[in-house]
């Protein structure tokens, strides 16, 4: 019992150590942003926003399909199908839409760039930029930071998009609810709000795993097994602070 204990207070620990660490990332990348290479930052919204695209687009297509499985059938039995699009428009919108963009971003950018900036850091290739006069922050972080925040709104859009038409897919074809009915549905009760919302928290999520994932790579220590550890590191902190950071971003917008 009391080595459980332990194990939970080093990991808040740990995760109160990287919010302060990536709230002073932040300020660093914000003082750096009018340093912005364009062609950088394009490349980084290519390989860290478009390339995303297929497993976003299958995961929310899956996970509209399941929810709109799952409540079908028990609004039919209350005779409240009419009500089934909306349902599925408003919980892809307004929070599973963004939080799972946010995970499948943690698992396949975050991890990406703490293991390329880790494994530049174990070379002393971010050393070799600092003898050139060149700031890591500006070189390294802002593109990625600004790929992040603008391609994961983008992401969400089609992935919301994509899980609402596998939800109505579902619905046809398992309960007979027609296409019309379910598209009505979102018009009636699904509000520009609940996407515009999604989109605001799709923001500060692709912050939060720009940030982490360029701290933990940033710090890690020397070795093959420093940079896999600043790898696991990085997709465990980015989850825990999207799922608190929508927490209190739903209490907020909603």
């Amino acid at each position: 019992m009391i080595g459980i204990l332990e194990s939970l207070g080093r990991i808040t620990i740990g995760i109160f150590h990287q919010l302060g660490a990536v709230l002073l990332l932040l300020a660093a990348t914000i003082r750096q942003c009018h340093r912005i290479q364009l062609h950088e930052t394009a490349k980084q919204c290519l390989d860290l926003g478009v390339k995303s695209f297929p497993i976003v687009g299958l995961t929310l297509l899956f996970t509209g399909m399941v929810l709109s499985f799952q409540i079908a059938g028990e609004l039919i039995k209350y005779g409240a199908e009419f009500s089934i699009g909306g349902i599925v428009a408003i919980g892809m919108g307004r929070e599973l839409g963004p939080v799972l963009c946010g995970v499948v971003l943690a698992g396949r950018v975050g991890a990406a760039i703490t293991a390329e900036i880790g494994t530049m850091r174990v070379t002393e290739q971010i050393d070799a930029l600092r003898c050139m006069a060149v700031n890591p922050v500006a070189y390294l972080v802002v593109p990625r930071f600004i790929a992040c925040m603008a391609m994961l709104p983008i992401l969400n859009v089609f992935g919301v998009a994509i899980g609402i038409s596998g939800g109505m897919m579902v619905a046809a074809l398992a309960d007979n609810v027609s296409a019309y009915t379910f598209l009505h549905s979102i018009d009636v009760f699904c509000g520009a709000a609940d996407i515009y919302m999604g989109m605001i928290k799709s923001v500060i999520f692709g912050m939060i795993v720009a940030l982490v994932g360029c701290d933990r790579g940033m710090t890690c220590t020397a070795g093959a097994e420093g940079v896999g550890r600043a790898t696991t590191q990085s997709v465990v902190y980015s989850i825990v602070m999207l799922f608190a950071a929508n927490y209190m971003l739903s209490a907020i917008l909603f």
